[in-house]
């Protein structure tokens, strides 16, 4: 791939430009923020390391969307995080007014990119940007389910002392506290997790991992997490370039699946070179379709104050 962009120098966005360019997935990185400066001393700092990791994909910071020209492939991380007396109607105006303003642009430069958004609140942000850029479904995918069920996995290997590796796991929904680990699909190789230990640890890991940011939050008291929002941004951006064609869950844009219209919500998606090539409908327990529509009706709320 030619060109992949990232916009927001935060903690997330040059995380994810550090690791794409590890990863080689494009000949160019290029790192957009408007603050000047912050981009373009990030990504030489990046370059620098090239030499040691041993990459050749070349990092440009930039306070100008001009560079990101034909990018196919966007991860939007810019947006602002909740300050202390700040509302959630406050948080979604201005975070909605810059993700409009970045959508459009990237339309300008890049009108057939595909968009991966970060910036919170993600299944809302996500619609913003739809709404924005007029790109097809397809065209435009949340992040979220994979970090949520990375935390979901992290805390099982955890709990059972084993392998990561040997974990599987869905967790759909909304990005919040009522996203839906999937306990009737969880197993460690094969085995049901309700083989190890009993549903009242289950329900705790499920707790845990509906609060998983909100607990780093409260260790870090000025910030919030990075590094796993990151990898998982990059995950989907590899799918992508490699036409891997995985199954990975993500904030899709619905249209009747799993009875859900006109919102995104975190479920099951084929990734490929052309983005979502498939959402894949999994059977549900009657809990977990009713725990998935009271996610839905979450998201919705949240949809309600753009019209505000």
């Amino acid at each position: 791939m030619n060109k992949i962009s990232v916009v927001g120098a935060g903690h997330v966005g040059a995380t994810c430009a550090q690791r794409l360019a590890e990863k080689e997935l494009a000949r160019e990185i290029i790192l957009i923020d408007i603050v000047e400066g912050i981009p373009q001393g990030k990504a030489l700092d990046q370059w620098e390391s090239a030499p040691v990791e041993g990459f050749d994909s070349k990092i440009i910071g930039t306070n100008s969307y001009q560079a990101a020209t034909d990018s196919e492939i966007f991860i939007v991380t810019a947006g602002i995080a909740r300050k202390p007396g700040m509302s959630r109607d406050d948080l979604l105006k201005t975070n909605t007014d810059i993700v409009q303003s970045v959508s459009k642009e990237i339309a300008r430069v890049a009108p057939k990119s595909i968009i991966i958004m970060v910036s919170n609140p993600l299944d809302v942000m996500s619609y913003v940007a739809m709404q924005a850029t007029g790109f097809p479904r397809e065209r435009i995918i949340g992040m979220a389910g994979i970090l949520d069920t990375a935390r979901y996995r992290s805390f099982i290997a955890l709990e059972l002392d084993v392998s990561i590796e040997d974990i599987q796991a869905l967790v759909l929904g909304g990005h919040g506290d009522t996203m839906v680990p999937l306990v009737s699909t969880t197993n460690i190789s094969g085995i049901p997790l309700n083989h190890f230990i009993d549903q009242d640890r289950i329900d705790a890991l499920i707790e845990r991992t509906r609060k998983g940011g909100a607990e780093i939050v409260s260790h870090l008291k000025t910030g919030s997490a990075y590094y796993a929002p990151s990898a998982a941004a990059v995950q989907m951006a590899e799918a992508i370039v490699k036409d891997k064609k995985r199954i990975l869950p993500c904030a899709a844009y619905l249209q009747g699946e799993f009875g859900h219209n006109g919102i995104f919500l975190g479920v099951p998606c084929k990734l490929g070179v052309s983005g979502i090539q498939e959402i894949v409908e999994v059977d549900l327990t009657e809990s977990e379709r009713n725990e998935l529509a009271k996610s839905a009706e979450a998201v919705r709320s949240s949809m309600k104050f753009l019209s505000n």
